[in-house]
């Protein structure tokens, strides 16, 4: 089903948000809880009505409640071994996604040093997202790319 900036939809294992932007491929840029992601068409589901924000109080609680579970132990890293590059765009996609909406500000993208094929696709599919404040190799691990989001 074709989106259009300005439609309510919910977004499989994320929530409700609001259509912002169509990309091509049908990707669309949703935003959730003032949060931006892109997500396939396939993943979205139109609502009829309006996503409802949570009473000012609750969010302040709701928030702090996210946060201690971040500190908790949320995974900060995703490991992309033994995935091919579709794959392994999709899952950094769905990883991104989940860091950007839990306000986690650096992730760490682990795909190898072998061959090279992840690394590229993933620097060249990095590269293309704005969103995203920088990205480099860790210096103690070629393997690993760190993420700041």
């Amino acid at each position: 089903m074709p989106f259009s900036p300005g439609d309510f939809v919910h977004v499989a294992s994320l929530g409700k948000g609001t259509v912002r932007e169509v990309r091509n491929g049908g990707a669309c840029l949703v935003e959730i809880n003032g949060r931006l992601i892109v997500a396939s068409a396939d993943r979205l589901s139109p609502l009829t009505s309006s996503p409802k924000p949570p009473p000012r109080a609750t969010a302040a609680v709701a928030r702090t409640r996210d946060m201690d579970a971040r500190a908790a132990g949320a995974p900060a890293s995703l490991d992309l071994h033994g995935h091919t590059v579709d794959e392994a765009i999709e899952a950094v996609n769905a990883f991104l996604n989940a860091s950007f909406l839990a306000g986690t500000a650096e992730v760490r993208i682990i795909h190898g040093r072998s061959g090279g094929k992840l690394k590229a696709a993933l620097h060249s599919h990095l590269r293309r997202m704005p969103s995203l404040r920088a990205f480099a190799l860790d210096p103690r691990n070629p393997g690993v790319t760190i993420v700041q989001l």
